[in-house]
């Protein structure tokens, strides 16, 4: 039995296999920075499998109900970062507005400049899955990020896609951008879920 069929049958440890807790945030990006936020013209789209598509303004998602959420952040190299705090609206509530179809079983990720990632639509349901602009009581820096970013505490950093302007309900997987370039779809640091298998 290896590692991580041992962390599957026992209580979750807080810090997952192969990880090192560190201080301060690292910053990891294949994407360029985006131009500068100018919450005038800045949109986010919500489309696909859906019944209710929508277009919000940054006003529009900072005057529906948000919250405050304390998690570790995990990255895919091994380091780890404890008690973030991070500030900004569930998923679940962008999803109950624009009430996802029943065939929708993936909500696809895009950021700026093209990058994506795809994750379980039973995932990013979950109540601790968010939309976040603030981390620690302060407005996230752009490196991070902001202004929007997703936060999926039980999976690898590289599923919470940073600068987020379109969300695609999909009724099939469609692989993001470390995906295709082999890292695993799942991406779940307990199962030292890094790469998929050939």
């Amino acid at each position: 039995m290896n590692v991580a069929q041992v962390y599957t049958l026992t209580e979750k440890p807080r810090l997952p296999p192969g990880q090192r807790w560190v201080t301060g945030f690292p910053v990891r990006t294949v994407e360029r920075m985006p131009e500068p936020f100018d919450p005038e013209i800045w949109t986010l789209i919500v489309d696909g499998a859906i019944e209710n598509p929508l277009v919000f303004s940054y006003e529009d998602l900072q005057n529906l109900p948000h919250t405050k959420q304390t998690s570790d952040f995990h990255c895919v190299e091994g380091w780890s970062v404890k008690d973030n705090q991070w500030e900004g609206v569930l998923f679940w509530e962008i999803a109950n507005q624009v009430k996802p179809k029943s065939l929708a079983k993936f909500v696809l990720f895009h950021a700026e400049h093209e990058y994506t990632s795809a994750i379980a639509l039973d995932v990013v349901m979950e109540e601790d899955v968010l939309l976040a602009w603030n981390r620690n009581g302060e407005p996230m820096q752009v490196k991070d990020g902001w202004p929007l970013r997703l936060i999926i505490p039980r999976l690898y950093a590289y599923k919470s896609v940073k600068w987020v302007r379109r969300i695609t309900f999909l009724e099939e997987l469609k692989l993001g951008y470390w995906e295709k370039r082999g890292y695993h779809q799942d991406a779940d640091p307990w199962q030292s879920q890094r790469f998929a298998k050939r």
